[in-house]
């Protein structure tokens, strides 16, 4: 086993795989950005390497600084995360080259799993029903122009690299078709680097549901069942439960069957998301990609599993055999989780920045929450808006959605607009309290991102936060660290970060 994993991410991931770490006995390496000094998931590590700049290009995306950074502390593995490098074959394959292990797929599976034309082809050839789609085109190909006559509009324009709804396009009629295309391309170009796009059927309000699986070097491979993703904005999923209330018995075990299909069928090894979209009219399922990381959502599946996924990883990677049976695999419980954002969810979620003049997370039974910011500690233009995750688990989904609008009531956050209002009223809602949703939950119900405050609640809210800024600040100064931890600085020490 690994003594020293270097974890090559920022934020709650971070800070939730340092945790993993310690509980195994193996000492976690953070690596930090100038913005990111004193940031919890660099005082949970054992050790800290700068990475001087602030985006992301400089820091978190540069293989060799911290493939570099690894050698310097003497980590025995890198752990991605998710997000930033976590899917990216070059990055996996430098860590090869430099003799250090890798937590997740190998790099040929990550190429192929992330290009969504390629991993269709596994889907098909393991027998897994996929949308109907294009090959790769072009705008004015006369490939895109016979596909949307054979399937009519609407139709998806998607990218073949990438994800997060980005190069995504609905086109509703053909004189937009070469447009969305382009503009389709171009975002996927500068999001990827890979400008390939193609066309889909598309699939109207479907339900997003997604199977984890788990393998190992020996090919043996489980699934731990379902995640419901289906409320989204702008593709991206904000709220996630397990079980999904659109799942029955019977269909579990298909789509279960079907995600094991695919990571066997591609070679898979470590932990891995089978995603699907299930047509709630038809009872008919079609793969959507594979993603080979840990996913955002993760910790509802451990919740009713009572299992740690992370520690899953690390023995995989590792070597060790994945002990687990299908049939010993069953959940308990009902999970859901919200994602805090710093957003104002009702001016088109645009990201809100600055400093957090009050952090006051609730706290209590079947409660959970992973984050990687802390009091007064600014939250920065330079990377995703996300501050937490909140999971509620209870003995059923009515108690583990009175258990979340409870908590969402308590959560304080001062000095940046978040998304909590927003989540209270999807919990609130009589059809998803139904489970009766699907992806098009927020679009169909346009009150629910409508402010349900006054002005003068607004002028209050200010006037607190004004009040608040006055006040003593909770932590301590970014340079206070553990006595057992050693700050290893290769390049430069990382400025101070700014107070209110």
């Amino acid at each position: 086993m690994f003594s020293k994993v270097l974890v090559a991410n920022r934020g709650e991931i971070a800070v939730r795989i340092n945790q993993t770490l310690r509980a195994m006995g193996i000492a976690p390496v953070a690596v930090y950005s100038e913005a990111d000094a004193g940031a919890p998931h660099v005082t949970t590590a054992e050790q800290a390497v700068s990475l001087p700049g602030n985006t992301a290009e400089e820091t978190y995306l540069n293989i060799d600084r911290i493939v570099q950074a690894a050698r310097d502390c003497g980590a025995d593995a890198i752990h991605p995360g998710y997000g930033f490098l976590s899917e990216n074959p070059a990055f996996a394959r430098a860590c090869s080259e430099a003799q250090i292990a890798f937590i997740g797929p190998s790099a040929d599976s990550m190429a192929l799993l992330g290009d969504k034309l390629r991993s269709k082809e596994i889907a098909q050839r393991a027998g897994v029903p996929v949308v109907p789609g294009s090959a790769e085109c072009l705008p004015g190909d006369p490939a895109a122009v016979e596909f949307a006559e054979r399937w009519g509009f609407p139709l998806l324009v998607k990218a073949a690299a990438g994800g997060g709804g980005r190069g995504m396009r609905v086109v509703s009629a053909p004189q937009g078709l070469d447009a969305d295309m382009e503009v389709a391309s171009r975002e996927a170009q500068a999001a990827f680097g890979d400008g390939r796009v193609f066309l889909e059927r598309y699939v109207s309000n479907p339900r997003h549901i997604e199977i984890q699986v788990l393998a190992d070097g020996d090919g043996h491979t489980v699934h731990l069942g379902e995640r419901e993703c289906s409320i989204q904005r702008r593709h991206q999923k904000i709220i996630e439960e397990t079980p999904s209330p659109a799942i029955t018995p019977e269909l579990r075990q298909r789509m279960g069957d079907a995600a094991v299909a695919v990571a066997r069928e591609a070679g898979y090894v470590n932990a891995g998301t089978v995603e699907f979209l299930l047509d709630p009219r038809t009872g008919e399922f079609y793969f959507l990609e594979m993603n080979a990381r840990l996913q955002v959502e993760h910790p509802v599946t451990e919740a009713v599993l009572g299992l740690d996924m992370v520690e899953w990883q690390v023995r995989i990677a590792g070597g060790e055999p994945l002990t687990l049976q299908q049939e010993d695999i069953q959940p308990r419980g009902h999970a859901i989780e919200c994602r805090i954002y710093a957003e104002d969810p009702y001016h088109d979620f645009v990201p809100s920045t600055g400093p957090l003049l009050r952090w006051r997370p609730p706290s209590g039974p079947g409660l959970r929450l992973d984050s990687g910011v802390e009091e007064g500690q600014e939250v920065s233009i330079y990377y995703d808006p996300m501050l937490a995750k909140l999971i509620a688990w209870a003995l059923d989904r009515d108690l583990s959605l009175r258990r979340m609008d409870v908590a969402l009531s308590r959560f304080l956050v001062l000095g940046v607009i978040t998304n909590i209002p927003l989540l209270r009223s999807i919990m609130g809602h009589a059809q998803f309290q139904r489970g009766e949703y699907d992806t098009g939950f927020l679009e169909w119900n346009p009150a629910v991102t409508r402010p349900a405050v006054t002005d003068q609640s607004r002028m209050n809210a200010r006037a607190l936060a004004a009040w608040a800024a006055l006040q003593p600040v909770g932590p301590a100064s970014p340079t206070t660290a553990s006595r057992d931890r050693v700050r290893v600085s290769p390049w430069q020490t990382a400025g101070q970060r700014r107070l209110p």
